[in-house]
């Protein structure tokens, strides 16, 4: 197996070392750097018992691959002995009795760590959901949330290990509108030559056909605005991008083709997709496709696909848009993908594309900028499904 040298930064002390492709960080400093604080759960990334740190924000480390922290700053556990934020919180799940076996224990201090340094005015409530990405088979969650607690009402420490990230006004809500602690993603995208020219074959492509065998999703949503409202709205990029959560232009079109990014929460995981899509419009049919291709650099998981839109009038002052939409979800991320839950997801954030496109139709602002948060529609998604199988029986 080929391997690749990686130089990157282990709890203040650089560290050079060969790693396989494959290789997930949590293996790699277990194994090769004999780092054990990090505990492997799930291999799946949603337990949470592998949250550490890299660059600043907590990531899950066994769908992390190790060469993806080229040049990153990685901080374990074992990192964290002379900060006295970690000592107040060790001591407070100590009182608390916020652990029992301990195996949970080093995710929930790292996020336990990241919230009391992000939300110092978190209540009970907004402690739980930060923490929904961590399980616990122990305690119940109670010590753990108490201990937290403590330590917020007690002037707890400046943290000095991670920096303190910079103040945002939302410090309520859903675990969407959590900014994260790391700068932004400054790798660069895609060169646009190399990129256009897989867009160029995807925008031609008929259906799935030559996409191997992608995922089709089929959509027709009303809309509370006329075609004639409606057509201004779809077929401006800028004002489109606006109505989706979490996504943003890197700078203004450049003809058909178009550089940004969107962003996805869940739990601590801040997957931040980059890519370059290209547009195609039919204003006399008011129909178009969308093709695109993204990357999330720490993940590597990579998302490609093509979108087909058509608006008809469906009725005075109502506007019927239908989709069509072929995808595929490779990398560590892709086990969030089962075709059910990409459907109910799809129909929740399509409902709010919906609503944001109708209100800018109509001269308004959209409704909500907030990055999607993957916790929180796969939650209500599963919901709606189990309530849809007892009503089968």
């Amino acid at each position: 197996m080929t391997t690749t040298d990686i130089r990157l930064t282990v709890n203040g002390r650089d560290t050079g070392a060969s790693a396989e492709p494959r290789r997930h960080l949590a293996d790699f400093l277990r194994e090769d750097l004999l780092l054990t604080g990090t505990h492997i759960g799930c291999e799946q990334g949603v337990c949470g018992a592998c949250t550490l740190f890299v660059d600043g924000r907590p990531v899950r480390s066994c769908i992390t691959p190790a060469v993806a922290c080229q040049g990153a700053e990685v901080h374990t556990v074992e990192g964290f002995e002379d900060d006295a934020l970690m000592q107040r919180l060790r001591a407070a799940f100590t009182r608390h009795h916020g652990l029992q076996c301990g195996f949970c224990t080093p995710g929930m201090l790292a996020t336990a760590y990241d919230i009391v340094r992000r939300l110092p005015d978190a209540d009970a409530a907004r402690i739980r959901r930060e923490l929904s990405g961590n399980l616990c088979r122990c305690t119940g969650y109670a010590g753990i949330v108490a201990a937290i607690q403590d330590v917020l009402a007690n002037e707890p420490p400046a943290a000095t290990v991670i920096p303190q990230p910079r103040r945002t006004p939302a410090a309520t809500g859903s675990v969407s509108s959590r900014p994260s602690a790391a700068p932004a993603d400054t790798s660069a995208p895609a060169p646009a030559d190399s990129s256009r020219a897989i867009l160029e074959a995807l925008i031609d492509t008929e259906g799935a056909a030559g996409q191997g065998g992608a995922a089709a999703l089929k959509r027709s949503i009303q809309l509370d605005a006329s075609a004639g409202e409606v057509w201004p709205v779809l077929s401006d990029v800028q004002s489109v991008v606006g109505c989706v959560p979490g996504a943003s232009l890197d700078g203004p079109p450049d003809g058909e083709l178009l550089q940004g990014r969107c962003t996805v929460a869940a739990g601590p995981i801040h997957a931040t997709f980059r890519g370059t899509a290209l547009l195609r419009l039919e204003a006399e049919s008011r129909q178009g496709r969308l093709a695109g291709l993204g990357r999330d650099r720490l993940t590597r998981s990579e998302l490609t696909g093509t979108l087909d839109f058509a608006l008809r009038e469906e009725a005075p002052g109502r506007a019927r848009l239908d989709l069509v939409m072929h995808y595929r979800l490779k990398g560590p991320l892709a086990q969030f993908g089962r075709p059910a839950l990409v459907e109910e997801i799809a129909d929740q954030v399509l409902a709010e594309v919906t609503e944001n496109i109708a209100r800018r139709a109509k001269g308004a602002a959209p409704a909500s900028s907030k990055p999607l948060s993957g916790l929180a529609l796969m939650g209500k998604a599963v919901a709606r499904l189990f309530n849809r199988l007892l009503r089968m029986r």
